[in-house]
């Protein structure tokens, strides 16, 4: 099992393109880890408002009657891919593993693959 830390240096390091990377509280918008990011990218900033996106999602699957579990959400600009993974089991509820990509050097596909990882060894 890996800490938060040793998960983000993960994400960062395995991850082709990360820009940053984050675990954050949804039920607070307070992340309890971040590594990268920068000028352009406050990850505290980004934990509270895709925060919002995740609660905005769950409200409409439950007035839609939708039993099933999120497993990640992916929001695409022009440049970047931002990633959300949220944690299960564990005692992790209310988590989810936040990443950033450069679009121009990250395979989505093996970024989805690996986050899974890592949130699968994540010792919340």
């Amino acid at each position: 099992m890996a800490s938060v830390e040793t998960s983000l240096k993960e994400a960062m390091t395995s991850i082709e393109g990360s820009v940053g990377a984050a675990l954050v509280d949804y039920t607070s918008g307070m992340a309890l880890g971040t590594m990268g990011g920068g000028k352009d990218l406050d990850l505290t900033v980004a934990a509270a408002g895709n925060t919002d996106v995740v609660r905005a999602k769950l409200r409409t699957m439950e007035m839609l009657g939708i039993e099933d579990g999120i497993e990640d959400m992916l929001i695409t600009l022009g440049s970047q891919y931002h990633l959300i993974r949220l944690i299960k089991g564990r005692g992790a509820n209310g988590l989810f593993l936040y990443i950033v990509l450069d679009k121009g050097r990250a395979n989505l596909a093996m970024a989805r693959h690996q986050l899974k990882r890592i949130e699968a060894e994540l010792e919340v």
